[in-house]
């Protein structure tokens, strides 16, 4: 996938779920976590994994200072749990137009619709949001204002956070440190990005009506392939614009030995290209002895990977670029053995947009997919998406949701996955694709 420029900019390395945090305040953390009481609940709401790694921070700033604090995801809290606590930091990331996180949806739509009295607790609230909605840091607000309405009281004005902006992560740290009595906080700095190397670069959709969508592999120049798992993202910082990193979903696997990107080439109205998207699919030069850099790092995406659901059946929908993330999942799942795969994909037309045509008719036809449906919406009669082909097939998606099924969906919010999340919600019921969110069994990494 990629994340429009604006959207988060350079101070979401800030944020990013890198491997650096310090293994003693982990493990410490982790120990509060087994044994259930704390000093203080730190409770996200994450989407892409931002909020979590957040919460992870700070729970080990905290302990930092000698508090026990414990980072839970709050699709296992209630009001109940709620009500013992006396002190608890928020940290809430806003999805869509406003809408909570899939792992919130529970929390919202049942516990924030009750009355629970909450008086005994003070409380802090991280909104992270986006300024360019018309909703900006929605859900973190809501929540801030349910909280107060139930009697909780806060610890200091809710701080909110705009595409990662460095000074309101300031602030948290601030007053994380004067909760913990200490300045000697972890680093929350991310990584350095290492130089790769784009060894092939190949058109996915030659003759499409849409931009061209370039497959790009990349090597490390220094021939050290790092471990990633299958829904992971990279980062690459453009040489026009270095301070910003665009996010991509990796397409391979590593013992394909590479980072596959599926890139589109963004062009804007003045005849311009895309930052990243420009130099990955025209201006870095390809070939194993290709003297241009590409600055890239990987960033783990633990809410997108197969974790607990990688024997499940596994229900996979997506769109355009979004088949990246879904592709590695059906790779890692083949390999393993695991053929018990189903793929609902969409583009404009067959001829031409037909994504890795080869490989996945190939996967059909030896069975190690079992089922795949696809929808071109422009090769004639009415517009027809994923959502359409979906529906027709509500029979089969609660036959094999009742068998534990877990579904995946990669691609384009707009239009794609509300309208996925429209007909989920139809066929199975509001109730348990509530449940699916809460327990990991329906996850989405969609822009």
């Amino acid at each position: 996938m990629t994340i429009d420029p604006v959207r988060w900019g350079s101070a979401l390395a800030l944020v990013l779920a890198w491997g650096g945090m310090c293994a003693a305040m982990l493990r410490k953390s982790k120990a509060v976590a087994t044994t259930g009481e704390a000093d203080w609940l730190v409770v996200y709401a994450s989407q892409t994994g931002n909020a979590e790694y957040l919460a992870q921070q700070t729970a080990a700033t905290l302990s930092t200072g000698g508090l026990s604090a414990r980072a839970v995801c709050i699709s296992s809290l209630d009001a109940g749990a709620l009500g013992t606590a006396t002190r608890a930091l928020f940290i809430a990331s806003t999805y869509g137009e406003g809408d909570s996180p899939d792992t919130a949806a529970r929390f919202a739509g049942v516990t924030m619709a009750g009355n629970a009295d909450l008086s005994p607790l003070h409380y802090g609230v991280l909104a992270l949001g986006d300024s360019s909605y018309k909703n900006y840091c929605g859900f973190g607000r809501a929540l801030d204002g349910w909280l107060r309405a139930r009697g909780a009281t806060p610890l200091f004005e809710r701080i909110d956070v705009d595409r990662g902006n460095p000074d309101a992560i300031s602030a948290w740290q601030h007053q994380l440190s004067h909760l913990a009595g200490t300045s000697d906080a972890p680093d929350w700095e991310a990584p350095a990005y290492g130089d790769w190397r784009i060894v092939d670069r190949s058109l996915l959709n030659p003759g499409s009506a849409g931009e061209p969508l370039f497959r790009i592999v990349l090597q490390p120049v220094d021939s050290t392939l790092p471990d990633w798992e299958a829904g992971d993202l990279v980062q690459v910082s453009a040489p026009a614009d270095p301070a910003l990193p665009r996010e991509y979903s990796i397409a391979s696997v590593p013992l394909e030995g590479g980072i596959v990107l599926f890139v589109r080439l963004q062009r804007h109205a003045d005849g311009g290209t895309g930052a990243a998207s420009g130099w990955l699919c025209q201006g870095a030069a390809a070939g194993a002895e290709a003297d241009d850099v590409v600055a890239l790092r990987m960033r783990p995406h633990a809410r997108f990977r197969l974790g607990e659901n990688a024997a499940r059946p596994l229900i996979l929908i997506g769109n355009g670029t979004g088949l990246a993330g879904l592709r590695a999942h059906l790779k890692a799942r083949i390999d393993a053995g695991v053929h018990d795969n189903w793929l609902v994909f969409g583009e404009r037309n067959a001829e031409h947009d037909f994504l890795c045509r080869n490989e996945m008719e190939g996967w059909l036809q030896t069975a190690r997919l079992a089922r795949l449906d696809l929808a071109f919406s422009r090769d004639g009669g009415d517009l027809r998406y994923v959502q359409h082909v979906l529906a027709q097939h509500g029979e089969q998606l609660r036959a094999w949701v009742a068998r534990g099924a877990a579904i995946y969906v990669c691609g384009s919010l707009q239009g794609m996955a509300s309208g996925v999340h429209e007909v989920l919600a139809t066929a199975l019921g509001v109730n348990a694709l509530d449940e699916l969110a809460a327990t990991g069994r329906y996850r989405r990494d969609v822009y």
